[in-house]
């Protein structure tokens, strides 16, 4: 298709409703959008099959701006194509209450695909969408009925390819054969600092081959018949990935075109007028979209409409031929899940024995698994350590599409963000294992699932010094209040199996990112006979255990593997004399949504309180007051059994009797000094 006037015209108009929205706000990024303007416009007018009038149509392309510091491109290409975003957010850019913010935000702008800017997340992100498209056309799809059947795009830049999660996630990619995953990398050999040769030198498009990717080569980012070539290649390929990499300059025809200046700050008005002159752009008005072009551009609302009114055919069609596959697609393509999808959860007796709760989630995934098909997850190569596997069901692999259980290698930060695409995708409810201390390897992605609030639960397993002999490495010990200062993610430690499975129960219905955080050593069984579990968990906290007669002058807040401890004290404290009441609290979050008057009920004001939990006490003050104790870990573990280095650092029952006779000797103190 050869180049026109009029594609040039258009690329321009991307450029200069990119460029006056920066120069508005007096800030953003306007480098990105006028070097890699033409290869945008080239995916987007020639190959992105997607629907401007109905942003979520299932069967859509999907296109991730990684480099997210460059929205004002993607916000101008969302306009020029029709979406909903007038012209007036574009004025907006960057402002308060703009649905143009900064860098790209899902949920906020119809079109943006994920949230980006946190550079190499778009990348490992899209990969996700690339294995949920393959998962689902192979479990969905019928021979003849390719519901399921898009690509995956990105414009990736240099420093997303500098990041290790892009490594990783390429890597993944190309192991698993993602053919219909295609980036093109804006490759501009320039960063926030200057020139990326003082930091990136090496040969990127070898990595990528070395990764079993299909890598490609535009030399002038400007030819778009070039662009054309190459992504026409790229969707020939089935068996690889592909990155195009387009050589473009930064900043193109401004004054400050290939250098650090035109990353990261607005033109000014002096520049500005130069880059429009040498660009052939009137100066006035501002924001100026031609009409020609628009009527161009436009053509994409028709284009979407036809696509999508075929596909919604196809779909009727296949609803007449195979009714119940039909069913089958359309409710795990909306997120509907099946009828009884919790029935067959396993209950657990303390007859039984003690049991780790990483063996119980094991179990309620393995309950699960055939009533939920949408789920699918793994481990960042510990699946045997996290009991993540579904059983009888196949791996993920480039031979097996439909496989279930996914292998992420020893790539904690990549996981995490697949799984994130994975859920954006739609039509999947992707889980992920690792130690619990490893969550730090994860922290931006688990960080932009709150902020998406990709449903995706994360189990953490050996989650305190409990874990002993490999020592303060693999002992966490902040972890827990660092996950609970995430905004929008929850946090659940179940104080033993049952606990475990309804925390798994609230974790899917509650539809938002979730971590269960389990134990490797086997704790007590609760018997769900005696303890009101299964109305408790749900409630985030609730009274596990009150003395027999007579009101209680202490309050035992545990979580986790310390309940337990907290009823042994409990028993100690009642043998000297002492009512206290255990309260179990798998989720700071969830109890705190609950109303002032149950979370009063459960932790009764004017009553001394002990928080038992083996990590920092930081944050627990919240729920015992400046008065009250907080047993916990306020250093780092240490190599020894388990047992010993909880007994060392004061995780156990003694202790815990000790700090609560403190706190009713202080509280006694206090009404002694206030009453005289």
């Amino acid at each position: 298709m050869a180049t026109t006037e009029l594609d040039r015209t258009c690329v321009n108009t991307l450029r200069f409703l990119a460029i006056d929205s920066v120069e508005k706000a007096k800030s953003g990024h306007p480098g990105l959008p006028l070097g890699a303007a033409p290869m945008a416009y080239v995916l987007w007018d020639r190959f992105l099959r997607h629907n401007p009038a109905d942003p979520h149509w299932p069967n859509r392309d999907r296109f991730i701006l990684s480099a997210g510091h460059g929205s004002a491109l993607l916000y101008a290409l969302l306009h020029a194509t029709g979406y909903d975003l007038p012209l007036g957010e574009l004025e907006r850019f960057r402002q308060w209450g703009s649905r143009t913010p900064g860098h790209p935000e899902y949920g906020v702008v119809p079109g943006v695909e994920a949230t980006t800017g946190p550079l190499g997340q778009g990348f490992a992100m899209g990969v996700g969408m690339a294995i949920a498209e393959r998962h689902l056309a192979s479990t969905l799809n019928r021979e003849g009925w390719p519901l399921v059947d898009h690509y995956t795009y990105g414009i990736v830049s240099d420093g997303d390819l500098m990041e290790g999660i892009a490594s990783e996630a390429a890597s993944l990619a190309g192991h698993l054969g993602l053919g219909k995953l295609i980036y093109l990398y804006d490759d501009n050999h320039i960063s926030l600092e200057g020139p990326t040769s003082w930091a990136f030198t090496e040969d990127v498009p070898r990595r990528f081959e070395a990764y079993d990717w299909q890598v490609l080569r535009v030399e002038d980012g400007n030819d778009l018949d070039a662009i054309d070539a190459a992504l026409r290649v790229a969707r020939a390929d089935s068996r690889h990935p592909s990155l195009i990499c387009v050589r473009t300059h930064i900043g193109y025809g401004s004054p400050v075109q290939d250098t650090r200046e035109a990353h990261g700050e607005p033109l000014g008005p002096a520049n500005l007028k130069a880059t429009k002159e040498k660009l052939g752009w009137p100066l006035e008005p501002t924001f100026w979209f031609p009409s020609e072009a628009r009527e161009h551009f436009r053509h994409a609302l028709e284009r979407g409409s036809l696509w999508q009114n075929e596909w919604e055919s196809l779909r009727a069609r296949f609803r007449t031929q195979d009714p119940v596959a039909a069913r089958t697609f359309d409710a795990q393509i909306s997120g509907e899940f099946p009828p009884g999808w919790d029935s067959g959860f396993p209950t657990f007796r303390p007859a039984g024995g003690p049991i780790a709760t990483r063996d119980a989630s094991q179990q309620v995934l393995a309950a699960l698994s055939p009533r939920l098909t949408a789920l699918v997850g793994g481990a960042a190569d510990l699946s045997p350590s996290t009991k993540t596997v579904l059983p009888g069901t196949p791996d993920y692999a480039a031979g097996d599409r439909s496989g279930r259980n996914f292998h992420f290698g020893v790539r904690e930060h990549a996981m995490v963000a697949v799984l994130n695409g994975m859920a954006l995708h739609g039509g999947l409810l992707p889980y992920g294992g690792t130690f619990l201390v490893f969550s730090d390897y994860a922290r931006g992605a688990l960080r932009l699932a709150a902020l998406q609030r990709t449903h995706v639960i994360f189990v953490f397993t050996h989650d305190s010094i409990a874990m002993g002999e490999d020592g303060p490495t693999h002992q966490p010990v902040e972890h827990l209040l660092s996950l609970r200062a995430i905004p929008g993610f929850t946090v659940y430690r179940p104080a033993d199996a049952n606990e475990t499975a309804a925390a798994w129960r609230l974790a899917v219905m509650r539809r938002e990112p979730a971590a269960l955080v389990l134990t490797r050593q086997k704790v007590p069984v609760l018997d769900p006979a005696t303890y009101p579990i299964a109305n408790g968990v749900p409630r985030g906290g609730y009274v596990l255990s009150d003395p027999p007669l007579g009101d209680p002058q202490a309050i035992l807040i545990a979580t986790g593997s310390e309940v337990s401890i907290a009823l042994e004290a409990q028993r100690q404290l009642a043998e000297a004399g002492t009512r206290s009441r255990v309260v179990s609290l798998p989720s700071w979050r969830v109890f705190d949504e609950q109303p002032l008057s149950y979370r009063e009920s459960v932790l009764r004001p004017g009553i001394p309180k002990i928080s038992v939990e083996a990590g920092v006490t930081l944050g627990w003050s919240r729920y015992v007051g400046s008065s009250g104790q907080s047993v916990g870990v306020d250093r780092f573990g240490a190599s020894a059994p388990g047992p010993v280095v909880q007994r060392e650092l004061g995780i156990t029952a003694e202790h815990v009797v000790e700090c609560a006779r403190k706190a009713l000797a202080e509280e006694e103190s206090r009404y002694h000094g206030a009453s005289q």
